[in-house]
């Protein structure tokens, strides 16, 4: 039977799990909550009131107030300079934070230094489990929205993320504050339920104690940290309860739990619950249509580049390069491997700023933008490697691209909001129509990573759609699929050029540019070799000479090429 000091143990595990999980959905690896923690714990104790003069409920109240507080203005400071770093990085710096919080309470009189400091008990299971409950409530309403999207887009790939509009040092900021307020909200709480706290019950042990859980838990599903509180904290007791008395019991069984899961289920005990995936209900009567963005009329100017260049040290990648791109176009851009290709579109969306020369991108000068503002002007893309978020059904990937076609989400559903629910209808909607115009919605439901490549292929366009762009950039769309699939392609790019969307295509199957491409820029070395219609550059000796080969090797209007390095 469980005790209320095992109950207690299991929410307060739990919450500080949380604080792990808050990060740990954004792909970020933090060991700093132990020192928020500690500075919420130690601050609330010396500034709350005597619970005696104004009640138990009351001082945890304002003690709660207080950490959470501290504990969110401590990740703030800590956060700005350290979002930049990555991985082991970031946990290096997170925890050299912790100790230095943990050295300096040591040090410090009104803490009790190494003896701690006397806390009266006024934390109740009851209590506990109710502030539990409310911490699960918000990352259960945070999942599906907006926001909860775009940290597992973030966590999955972050260029990727970028590309879609996602505002990524914000919201690795946002998910880093959020952790150090929960991991104040655990400081106060332990504070005021052992009595007696020191220095050490925010040491390097328990900022592990609190990632293994989280890990163990999982990081994919809200109900995680729950899961890994329970087992660590049930230990110990089935441990007593069978007359194993030695210490070391727990360590080993949570360091052989970690390693199994690390192998065997990377997303933790959480991901053994299948994920929901619900396409949307017909639509609601009355219900208005998701607002579509108004693009420049036919004509306009969209891309300009001017004496565009990129070196890698002695490497040219893009010499000299003017482009014009006009709405309603559809160009096709042509050439050997390591003619710059992808470079050139690199600098066209942003993703690296060109050496010397304009890029001006629907009003935006490219390179000196950040990437998520490139794409909010109006600019979608695949890339040539797929970059889909692996771990996501391929309903989330298409719903990340409604990113920008969308209002933010996450706030109106903590109170059941009805607009909530209607911008979620919506963007399960845009999603849904996305995955039928190319083809997967049957899969709607599947992995992204259990796709088939010439699906995942056909994936990210319906990613990229569902932002509603103005220019479409398809870095080698075609790449892996059959003479059917680039067929099918080829009919779904004609159609997309008939509703009025501006695409660049990058594509080695050069039957399917000269069959879908209003105008050819043919690249050679990093520089313009020739541009004009497919007819043009079909029969350009120059561009037949470098690239396309003899008449017969163009006959064929939707070959299969193989996809080459750009």
């Amino acid at each position: 039977m469980l005790t209320d000091s095992t109950l207690v143990f299991i929410a307060l595990g739990a919450i500080f799990a949380f604080s792990f999980y808050a990060v740990l959905v954004a792909g970020q690896l933090s060991l700093g909550q132990a020192g928020f923690a500690s500075i919420a714990a130690f601050s609330s104790a010396a500034l709350v009131p005597d619970p005696d003069l104004i009640g138990d409920l009351p001082a945890l109240l304002i003690a709660i107030v207080i950490g959470m507080t501290l504990g969110a203005l401590a990740a703030v400071l800590l956060g700005l300079p350290t979002m930049r770093l990555r991985g082991v990085f970031l946990a290096i710096a997170t925890l050299g934070f912790a100790e230095a919080v943990r050295i300096l309470v040591l040090n410090q009189s009104w803490t009790g230094g190494a003896n701690g400091m006397q806390v009266p008990k006024i934390l109740t299971p009851g209590v506990a489990w109710v502030i539990l409950i409310l911490v699960a409530y918000w990352f259960w309403r945070m999942g599906p929205s907006r926001y909860g999207r775009a940290l597992a887009a973030i966590r999955e790939d972050e260029l990727a993320a970028r590309a879609m509009g996602v505002d990524v040092g914000r919201h690795r900021l946002a998910a880093f504050v959020t952790a150090g307020a929960v991991a104040g909200l655990y400081g106060v709480l332990w504070a005021f339920y052992v009595r007696l706290i020191a220095p050490e019950d925010f040491n390097f042990a328990a900022a592990i104690d609190g990632l293994v859980t989280a890990v163990v838990g999982g990081s994919t599903l809200f109900i995680g940290p729950l899961l890994g509180s329970g087992f660590q904290t049930l230990v110990p007791e089935l441990q007593r309860a069978v007359g194993i008395e030695a210490g070391w019991v727990r360590p080993f069984l949570s360091g052989i739990l970690l390693l199994l899961v690390i192998l065997f289920l990377p997303g933790g005990l959480a991901s053994l619950i299948p994920r929901r995936t619900r396409m949307p209900a017909a639509e609601a009567a009355g219900e208005t249509a998701p607002a579509q963005r108004r693009h420049p009329e036919r004509g306009a100017e969209i891309v300009r580049l001017a004496g565009v260049s990129k070196d890698y040290g002695g490497v040219h990648a893009v010499r000299g390069v003017d482009l014009e791109i006009s709405s309603g176009d559809v160009i096709g851009l042509i050439g050997p491997n390591g003619a710059g290709k992808t470079t050139l579109v690199n600098l066209i969306t942003g993703l690296i700023p060109a050496s010397s020369g304009r890029v001006i991108v629907l009003g935006v000068e490219a390179g000196r933008t950040p990437v998520h503002k490139i794409a909010a002007a109006g600019v979608s893309r695949t890339f040539q490697h797929s970059k889909l978020f692996g771990r996501l059904s391929a309903l989330e990937n298409v719903l990340v691209g409604t990113h920008l076609a969308v209002r933010s989400t996450f706030l109106r559903r903590l109170f059941w909001l009805p607009s909530a629910r209607r911008d979620e209808r919506q963007a399960l909607r845009i999603a849904a129509d996305c995955l039928t115009r190319v083809g997967l919605a049957d899969r709607a439901a599947a992995r992204a990573s259990a796709l088939s490549y010439g699906d995942q292929r056909r994936l990210e366009i319906a990613r990229a759609l569902a932002s509603d762009p103005t220019l479409l950039v398809l870095d080698e769309p075609a790449a892996g699929m059959n003479h059917v699939e680039a067929q099918a392609l080829a009919e779904l790019i004609t159609s997309l050029a008939r509703d009025g969307l501006t695409i660049l295509l990058i594509e080695h199957n050069v039957g399917m540019v000269l069959q879908t491409c209003d105008r050819i820029v043919v690249l050679d070395f990093g520089e313009v070799l020739a541009t004009g219609t497919p007819a043009e550059i079909a029969g350009n000796p120059e561009v037949i000479e470098a690239y396309l080969g003899s008449a017969d090797d163009t006959a064929d209007p939707v070959p299969t090429d193989p996809a080459g390095g750009s």
